[in-house]
């Protein structure tokens, strides 16, 4: 009977020496987004984050989870891993931020086949830059490698998100009344939905990713990183008074602000009062993608929505352009069922 060769876990593909590296190398990183109220370093086997309780009369956590989507698909075909991590971070602390919460820490899933140490430095150097920008503790994570679930160069990421509010400041929409004015801050591009759908798009570009649209190619305008709005909102919680938040992801402008009405109202939105940026014009041309169909999967230029009391409209505008959000004034509430009427 043939010898059989002794096996180890490396023989499987699973590096542990790899994983040990990386986290050696992401160390800084993660320490370079430490916020009051983080408790030690990674490594353990859970992140410790002490909430300061004494600054709230009733403090509300708020959690997120979410990933980023086939735009992982196309930062991974062409090699460009090293902005998802702000992608991963965005759509997580958006979700957070438009409740009122402060997000206070992250946690981070990185899962592959095979480890490429370069590669998960890239993506968690994004993720790390992400944090900073939402002002939020990257508190911990996991990285698994799992051979036979990805094919060769292929991964996943997924990201959760806890923030805190106290509860007379939590927003659900329940402040919203007719009279409100309806305020849109400036996406960055698509953002991190849709990607299925621009993938399929890309396919009849003639020169696929480096086919240029508005002076750069069009695989950069579609890599650009989601808008991470956290520190303009929170400052302008802090000055003025909001009655609703609502974050531009699947579905399109309409579908994501209804979410936030509540019955008695509908928000008139007048789809003119804010250029959409080229990109979506390059996407409907090149797709021949219906408007109907455009403004349900893509933000078309508006990547969160703010109301507010009509005498709040222009202070809370100047504060939000202050801290680098670019703000159209797009509509109004009025009475209504819960709807959105986008005119024209």
């Amino acid at each position: 009977m043939p010898t059989k060769t002794p096996l180890t876990y490396r023989d499987a593909g699973v590096d542990i020496d790899a994983g040990n590296e990386l986290v050696d190398r992401i160390k800084p990183l993660v320490a370079a987004t430490h916020r009051r109220g983080v408790l030690g370093g990674i490594g353990g086997f859970g992140g410790l984050f002490e909430l300061d309780a004494a600054a709230y009369q009733n403090p509300v956590l708020v959690a997120g989870a979410d990933g980023v989507g086939t735009k992982l698909r196309l930062a991974i075909d062409l090699g460009r891993l090293d902005t998802v991590g702000i992608d991963l971070v965005a759509m997580c602390v958006n979700d957070v931020l438009v409740q009122g919460a402060e997000p206070l820490f992250f946690l981070d899933y990185f899962a592959t086949g095979r480890l490429d140490v370069e590669t998960g430095a890239a993506v968690v150097t994004g993720i790390a830059d992400g944090c900073r920008q939402a002002g939020c503790a990257l508190l911990g994570g996991e990285t698994a490698e799992m051979p036979g679930m990805y094919a060769p160069g292929d991964l996943d990421l997924a990201g959760f998100c806890v923030g805190v509010v106290d509860r007379a400041q939590l927003l659900d929409g329940g402040a919203i009344q007719p009279g409100d004015v309806v305020l849109g801050l400036a996406s960055t591009g698509p953002h991190s939905n849709g990607y299925s759908l621009i993938r399929r798009i890309l396919e009849r570009a003639p020169d696929g990713a480096a086919t240029p649209v508005d002076g750069r190619p069009i695989g950069d305008l579609l890599l650009t990183p989601t808008r991470i709005y956290v520190r303009a909102v929170l400052a302008a919680l802090q000055a003025h008074t909001v009655t609703g938040i609502a974050h531009v992801t699947g579905g399109g402008l309409a579908e994501n602000l209804a979410r936030v009405l509540p019955g008695h109202v509908d928000a008139q939105v007048n789809a003119n009062a804010w250029p959409r940026p080229p990109v979506f014009d390059w996407l409907q041309q090149t797709g021949q993608v219906s408007e109907k169909e455009m403004r349900r999967t893509f933000n078309c230029g508006i990547g969160l929505v703010v109301t507010a009391p009509v005498e709040q409209a222009r202070d809370l505008s100047d504060t939000l352009t202050a801290h680098g959000e670019t703000v159209y004034q797009m509509g109004e509430i009025v009475p209504g069922s819960g709807q959105v009427q986008m005119q024209p």
